[in-house]
């Protein structure tokens, strides 16, 4: 399957199963194998979406549904580059396309952030799931001191847009939008 189809493809799939309004447990198994397939092979992801920043870490994204039920988004992290405490809001699937990277989730115990968990260490074509009712709040680190790392998100709605909350250790909050680093989403739709 040559790169553009294998994301069409995802984007046909995913579009089929939110007609479906499956609940979000159904949700997140029914998306996950499709994400597997994506990430299992890097050849799709534009060079301009796979481009780290020195000074942060970047979030492209590469589709959003037009009635925002999910985007898709690649995040690229530079060397030791890593999110605050935050959360999402809404369901999501996270799978490393290349390096590794690490996560730490946390929960919110006698008014202060608390690691929740041992620290997960996710390779290429390793997936975590987020949402509100599994775990939503955690933080994020490139696994490299010395190379980028690419992950690609799916968000059940349009994360670049979505209130969200990024959290001090004293668990002091913050909302904020995310937005995206880029005006521009590639073009899958070439049909060679």
């Amino acid at each position: 399957m040559s790169g553009s189809s294998r994301f069409r493809t995802f984007i046909r799939e995913l579009t089929l199963l939110a007609d479906q309004r499956l609940d979000e447990p159904a949700m997140l198994q029914a998306a996950k194998p499709l994400m597997s397939d994506l990430i299992s092979n890097d050849e799709w992801l534009p060079d301009a979406f796979a481009r780290p920043d020195e000074r942060t870490y970047q979030q492209y994204l590469l589709h959003c549904d037009p009635l925002e039920r999910f985007s898709l988004v690649s995040f690229v992290w530079g060397p030791g580059q890593e999110t605050p405490i935050h959360d999402h809001t809404v369901w999501g699937l996270l799978g490393v396309l290349r390096g590794s990277e690490t996560s730490q989730r946390y929960q919110i115990a006698e008014g202060a952030m608390q690691p929740e968990g041992a620290l997960e260490t996710l390779e290429s074509g390793d997936i975590d799931m987020v949402s509100p009712t599994i775990g939503d709040i955690h933080k994020v680190k490139n696994g490299s001191l010395s190379k980028s790392s690419v992950s690609i998100h799916l968000y059940g709605g349009n994360i670049g847009a979505i209130n969200r909350h990024a959290y001090a250790r004293d668990a002091n909050i913050k909302t904020f939008r995310s937005g995206y680093s880029l005006n521009v989403t590639p073009n899958f739709w070439e049909h060679k």
